[in-house]
């Protein structure tokens, strides 16, 4: 489990986020990791620096790169935003053609800089260097295991893990690699490098986004495909469910460490909040599904009004829909305050929710006297939709009228995505109609399961080519997990 921080020591500290453990001013689910890697540029590092601050969303906690030039490793992290670990004679200092990056939110491990990654270790081979999007489960157990025979570990990372496993195998790389990926249970996106080679490989149910893309001869690869834009690399393709490529001096290797033909399932949430609006998954633009969740959401459940509003910033698009498929006019009716950052220290909970207004505002000219739709992702908790109706309130509006573009979060994710306990999880105890009055809304309706997938494949089936986990939305995830062979996912993947 990851380190607990008390909610009034939020960003008091050196660096950005600094202490901001699993309690921010929102009740917003993490975008768990991001990870970006190079093969075959000269200029890696640099590459890799922009890649990960197009990523910057997944992760805020730390960064780092790891750079080969062939013969040894160049690497550096730290705790922050990329912006503030790394500067221009930093990054001059990492020269080499190969490269991994990494941007961290911790869901497994304490938010320290021992488990900033990419980890880096000596063995046998040589040097590795392993960076991860996702959780590996089992880690515990296996961790024990290594532990009882001798292994000493150096961070609480549950990515450490697979380094362990690689270095302890009397095989070559890749077949080390393929052994240990087989015995890892999550769902998870990894990066590793040595000083020659680098491999990619994506969970055997492709739960953690990840594409390839190419920039001349160098290939590059990114959770999301917006990395590829900030840098000028054109996309290739998904890396598919189980798939390990290799690239070495030979070239690109294609090839997989499970042979099994598991459902395609990409974490649900991906599409409805933790990617980037221009970025593409599954054949699908994230903008482009954001905004039919909305009109799905207007057809399913539309409610007269005056204005349409999206909570910033990844309701937006969903708004844009919404209104699109009503007619009711859209209107910048809450603004983001992207500047609080780490100066803004909470010391009693009447300056935490005064903190509300610093983060997000109500605009009152355009909300005053009139009725209000307000387009969400998602009710975690209830805590920050009962706030912004509030806000909304306050600044005159007549009716407030909530509309969330995803099914009730009931469950939580045991998959590397970090989500409160079950019990704090509103929709797991209460009713729509009780949400309803908890956040102070004059009227709530979800988007179905069946509307979300509509929303998500679009009109036409050829633009969508991939399965959703939707165990967060479904009553009959399990509580814990089977490991004997069955996987259980709620979702039937």
């Amino acid at each position: 489990m990851s380190h607990e921080i008390a909610p009034h020591t939020l960003w008091t500290g050196d660096y950005y986020n600094e202490g901001a453990g699993k309690e921010g001013l929102f009740d917003k689910l993490k975008e768990e990791c991001g990870v970006f890697g190079v093969y075959g540029h000269p200029d890696a590092a640099s590459l890799s620096y922009y890649g990960l601050h197009a990523l910057q969303h997944r992760g805020e906690e730390s960064a780092g790169l790891c750079v080969s030039d062939g013969e040894e490793f160049h690497f550096h992290r730290g705790m922050g935003l990329v912006k503030e670990v790394f500067d221009k004679d930093l990054l001059s200092s990492l020269t080499g053609s190969i490269s991994i990056g990494h941007v961290r939110y911790s869901t497994s491990g304490d938010s320290k800089l021992a488990n900033a990654q990419p980890l880096v270790f000596k063995y046998r081979a040589g040097d590795l260097a392993v960076a991860t999007n996702g959780n590996i489960v089992n880690a515990p157990q296996i961790r024990r295991e290594l532990e009882e025979s001798g292994s000493i570990f150096q961070t609480t990372s549950d990515t450490e893990v697979i380094a362990h496993l690689i270095a302890r195998s009397s095989k070559d790389l890749v077949e080390a690699a393929k052994d240990a990926f087989n015995r890892i249970v999550g769902g998870y996106a990894f990066l590793i490098m040595t000083n020659d080679k680098l491999l990619v490989a994506s969970d055997p149910h492709g739960l953690r986004p990840l594409s390839m893309g190419k920039l001349g001869d160098a290939y590059i690869f990114a959770s999301e495909t917006c990395a590829f834009e900030t840098i000028g690399a054109e996309i290739v393709r998904d890396i598919e469910p189980g798939e390990l490529l290799v690239l070495d001096r030979e070239g690109l290797h294609e090839g997989r460490f499970d042979e099994k033909k598991h459902r395609k399932a990409l974490c649900a949430m991906e599409y409805i909040y933790f990617a980037r609006p221009d970025s593409d998954m599954n054949g699908s633009n994230q903008h482009a599904a954001r905004k039919r969740m909305g009109s799905q959401m207007a057809i399913e459940s539309f409610v007269d009004a005056d204005i349409v509003t999206g909570v910033p910033d990844s309701s937006i698009s969903a708004a844009i829909g919404y209104a699109e498929q009503t007619g009711i006019p859209y209107e910048l009716g809450l603004i983001k305050n992207k500047y609080t950052g780490r100066t803004f220290i909470q010391p009693s909970q009447e300056l935490r929710e005064q903190g509300v207004k610093m983060k997000l505002s109500a605009v009152r000219r355009v909300v005053e006297g009139r009725r209000v739709v307000m387009i969400d992702d998602s009710i975690v908790r209830g805590t920050t939709s009962r706030r912004i109706v509030n806000l909304l309130r306050e600044a005159g509006a007549v009716e407030v009228h909530v509309r969330i573009t995803s099914p009730p979060f009931k469950n939580p994710c045991f998959y590397g995505i970090d989500t409160p306990d079950r019990r704090e999880l509103i929709a797991s105890s209460r009713s729509i109609e009780e949400i309803c009055r908890e956040i102070n809304a004059d009227s709530l309706a979800f988007l179905s399961s069946e509307g979300l997938i509509t929303a998500i494949a679009g009109n036409n089936e050829a633009d969508y080519k991939g399965g959703l986990c939707m165990a967060c939305f479904d009553n009959d995830y399990p509580t814990r997990l089977d490991f004997d062979g069955e996987e259980k996912f709620g979702c039937g993947c």
